[in-house]
């Protein structure tokens, strides 16, 4: 149990999905306190069978609270962050600011929760695609190294945020009625349509998010020598992100034996029966924890290959029920980490 959770960014998107979470989860807290911009300063907002009001984030807010959960821009982490560190408070940080700083720990419940020891303050959440790929990746990791992983994403346009959604919605229907198309958020209409840009171009030729996903894997899993090429593509779809992922290993694995790994997994589920067209979907595997793998086989390119296809709620184990899992380590296990300070 701890006295004071903080949740800053708690009427975003994905702060609202934190909040349901710890009720439906009856986080160990005396006290929820729930931070936000000015704009939203006073808003009541439910959590579980009580009412809340958001109050503006200042330095000064973090003054008695344990633990913050941060799901907020890189730049506004940025400021906070370190007004809450210096107060003692343990951040669970879910911008991109901090993953691949080397004092920061990046971390999956299911994948590292040794790394959340090592803590000076800043816990990172990984990115949302990474992270279920991570989650597929580490039970066939232990059991036969991975050497290489070529991965598509195919990216809801919830992970773009509230008025990516809104622009999909106005989109189809602007489509469907033959008539013109705003765009706000994406560079082309998302309607009907497929773009295969998600973040800023790198001078390598591959973008920001899928650099995210090369470097943060390594990160994750304490091994630089992974090779990771990604693809990443938003899609037309409301919410749950879908990879196509090719997997080598140093040691060869069956696809059953691929499939009994990731079956045994913590929050992995196998959905995975080609013939009776079962396979994970977007629509199905939205509003859950869990990461759905399917259409695991045997890739024919290579000897040590298995191909998979695995789909997430890219707002809950991508964002959201992670950062929860990773407080919920910190109420049970205690918060002072190595070279944490001592709260005053």
């Amino acid at each position: 149990m701890i006295d004071t959770l903080a949740v800053v960014g708690a009427t975003g998107a994905v702060g609202r999905i934190i909040l349901d979470m710890l009720a439906a989860r009856k986080f160990p807290a005396k006290r929820i306190k729930l931070l936000a911009s000015a704009r939203s300063a006073g808003t009541p907002v439910r959590v579980g069978e009580t009412t809340v009001d958001v109050e503006v984030l200042t330095p000064d807010s973090f003054k008695g609270v344990d633990v913050a959960i941060g799901s907020t821009p890189d730049e506004v982490a940025a400021e906070f962050v370190p007004w809450a560190v210096e107060r003692g408070t343990v951040v669970v940080d879910e911008s991109a600011y901090y993953r691949m700083n080397p004092e920061v720990p990046l971390v999956i419940p299911e994948v590292n929760p040794e790394a959340i020891a090592t803590h000076k303050g800043i816990i990172a959440s990984p990115n949302c695609s990474t992270t279920q790929m991570v989650m597929v990746m580490k039970p066939l990791h232990d059991a036969a190294r991975v050497k290489r992983v070529i991965v598509s994403t195919y990216q809801a346009v919830s992970g773009a945020g509230l008025a990516a959604t809104r622009e999909l919605e106005q989109a189809t229907t602007s489509w469907l009625a033959k008539e013109p198309e705003s765009k706000q958020v994406f560079p082309h209409r998302i309607a009907a349509n497929l773009i295969p840009q998600i973040g800023s171009p790198r001078p390598n030729g591959f973008t920001s998010e899928e650099m995210k996903m090369v470097l943060e894997t390594r990160k994750i899993l304490g091994d630089e020598s992974i090779a990771v090429s990604a693809t990443c593509v938003r899609v037309p779809v409301a919410n749950g992100h879908s990879e196509s992922i090719l997997i080598e290993t140093e040691k060869k694995l069956s696809a059953e034996e691929a499939s009994r790994l990731l079956a045994a997994f913590p929050g992995i589920v196998v959905e995975d029966d080609l013939a009776a067209k079962t396979y994970p979907q977007p629509r199905t595997a939205s509003g859950h924890d869990e990461v759905f793998v399917g259409r695991i086989r045997e890739d024919i390119s290579c000897p040590n290959g298995i191909a998979l296809w695995c789909v997430s709620d890219n707002l809950r184990k991508g964002a959201a029920t992670n950062a929860v899992q990773i407080a919920e380590y910190l109420a049970k296990h205690g918060l002072k980490g190595a070279g944490h300070p001592a709260r005053s």
